[in-house]
């Protein structure tokens, strides 16, 4: 059965083609979704197949509870939500629970700024992929989405202060890895 439908017009009879779990619409969804949601999921993992596991649990996840989800409200920001989440679990899953101390810090020269600005997204995603699990996410979270340290705190089981100190060194490596990667690629 082939249908194409559009999720903007007709989204209740969508949402309920996946609730009754039609495959198409389900099919659909995943389709439609993809490209936006492997961009989230990207952002947090280490690498390319990691941010594929994370995609499919979290579509598992928006399958299993798309019946959560509240007509009227933003559906893209409802699955990005998911897949937020679900990077932050997989996240959880790996991290050793231990608090980095300040002493390693390192001043880092700053970047010029039209180094950035030459770099493709592909290449930040590249630098930000081979960050520290611990560091990748707390940038993700702080930076990206938005959630201050008391909140990445809370979903992480860190301190605060674990979250700053992780955020600080996760950008001083950050900027070295973005200076190292153009000095390289214009060799």
């Amino acid at each position: 059965m082939d249908f194409s439908i559009s999720i903007t017009n007709d989204e209740q009879d969508f949402i309920s083609a996946c609730i009754a779990k039609e495959r198409w619409a389900q099919k659909k969804l995943y389709e439609d979704n993809y490209p936006s949601m492997m961009s989230i999921c990207m952002r947090y993992a280490k690498n390319e197949q990691d941010a594929l596991d994370i995609l499919h649990e979290g579509f598992i996840k928006v399958f299993k509870n798309i019946h959560k989800y509240q007509p009227g409200t933003s559906f893209k920001s409802w699955l990005s939500r998911i897949m937020i989440n679900t990077s932050i679990d997989a996240y959880r899953k790996k991290a050793r629970r231990r608090t980095e101390d300040l002493e390693g810090i390192h001043d880092v020269k700053n970047l010029d700024p039209d180094i950035i600005s030459l770099m493709s997204a592909e290449e930040i995603i590249k630098c930000l992929m081979d960050l520290t699990d611990a560091y990748r996410t707390v940038f993700n979270m702080y930076v990206v989405e938005g959630f201050s340290h008391r909140e990445i705190a809370n979903k992480l089981g860190i301190t605060e202060s674990t979250s700053r100190s992780n955020l600080v060194k996760a950008r001083a490596k950050l900027k070295a890895l973005l200076y190292k990667r153009r000095i390289i690629d214009e060799r």
